[in-house]
């Protein structure tokens, strides 16, 4: 059995695996895991994902966790353009720089628009409206450090090519534009990167991966969304409760 990955597209974690193995041609088995079915907390799911999330490698007997771990494996086993994930140190260690800052202020923080507006109405709940103006403003600070930060005067985020940085940050930044925001209005800079990075990927893949969240409001609307199953009842309301 070769390479196989085990993605929900509905993720942004797995969007970036999803095109970044698409981009440079790598050969794998998709497996889709639909989250909102919660086919990820069912025992045959489980005999391969301790963790209960997505996405997941399986490369023979071989399984990963976490999204990074992944593109960072895939990159070196692949032998991928060393843009993506440079040889030279330092290059290296910007992408890490940059990844650390991701986990803790723009996953956390970029996410919660998609459990405001489709989410938590799945399960008959709504997220405070005061929660909901603090996690604007943190999002405006977040952009902010991403423009003065890591793009600065370079194309993109760490240095003049695309990396793996760039990859995770778009599909963060996508999740919230596909519901209705447009991040990229007034920060022209960030706009330019944007488009050098979905300039670089190609129209179709970046159509190709972002199809089902770019048509998730209306699926919402017409309640053409699965609603969750009861086992996903508790994992939901934890992480609607860690919104700050």
């Amino acid at each position: 059995m070769g390479l196989e990955l085990y993605l929900d597209l509905l993720s942004q974690p797995c969007r970036a695996v999803y095109i970044f193995a698409k981009k440079n041609g790598i050969p794998f088995e998709l497996r889709t895991v639909e989250l909102l079915k919660g086919q990820h907390l069912k025992k045959e799911f489980l005999s391969a994902d301790s963790l209960q999330r997505l996405p997941i490698l399986k490369d023979g007997d071989f399984l990963l966790n976490e999204s990074v771990a992944i593109l960072i494996y895939l990159s070196v086993k692949y032998q991928t353009a060393d843009h993506w994930y440079p040889s030279d140190l330092q290059a290296r260690m910007r992408i890490h720089e940059y990844l650390g800052w991701h986990g803790d202020r723009i996953c956390r923080t970029f996410g919660v628009s998609m459990w405001a507006q489709v989410l938590a109405p799945l399960i008959g709940l709504q997220v405070p409206e005061e929660k909901l103006k603090r996690n604007r403003a943190a999002m405006d600070q977040a952009l902010q450090c991403l423009e003065d930060k890591f793009l600065g005067d370079k194309a993109f985020l760490t240095s003049q090519q695309v990396t793996l940085a760039d990859i995770m940050a778009l599909e963060e930044l996508m999740q919230v534009v596909a519901l209705g925001c447009d991040l990229f209005e007034g920060r022209p800079r960030l706009a330019a990167w944007h488009q050098r990075v979905e300039a670089f990927l190609g129209a179709d893949l970046c159509l190709e991966a972002h199809s089902f969240i770019f048509g998730i409001r209306e699926l919402a609307a017409n309640k053409k969304l699965p609603d969750p199953p009861p086992e996903m009842r508790s994992n939901m309301l934890l992480r609607l409760s860690r919104i700050p």
